[in-house]
């Protein structure tokens, strides 16, 4: 298998998935083998996103490290997702338009790169929701 097939078959990667216990309803990202408030009797099945949520904060980032794809500025948020967990990830907008408590949506974009012919990193990025 090689080295990006690899990477593709883990779903967290390339998709908002992570888990939900069926037990108590909350929601986890990154996954969980279990729940920690309801400890052994939580049954834990794999959750897909809606990819909906709302900025909780933010920074302005000014100079982005050498293999991200935009030199900057560009806005760096934690999310908290409508099914509850937080995440940080970059929104991808106009810096002076980021704001507490805006509405975004995931999508999938080009993250990094590893040198100048090196393996392209994508994963899911925010926009504002119109």
């Amino acid at each position: 298998m090689t080295v990006a097939r690899f990477w593709r078959k883990i779903p967290q990667r390339y998709n908002l998935v992570g888990t939900k216990c069926e037990t108590c309803g909350r929601h986890f990202f990154p996954p969980r083998t279990f729940c920690p408030d309801c400890r052994r009797t939580g049954k834990i099945v794999d959750h897909k996103f809606s990819g909906k949520g709302t900025v909780v904060t933010y920074t302005i980032i000014q100079t982005a490290p050498d293999q991200f794809a935009s030199p900057g500025p560009y806005v760096l948020a934690i999310i908290k997702l409508d099914e509850g967990p937080r995440m940080t990830t970059q929104i991808i907008c106009d810096p002076k338009d980021a704001k507490i408590g805006m509405k975004v949506r995931g999508v999938f974009r080009r993250i990094a790169t590893d040198g100048e012919s090196g393996i392209i990193h994508y994963g899911t990025k925010f926009v504002p929701v119109e």
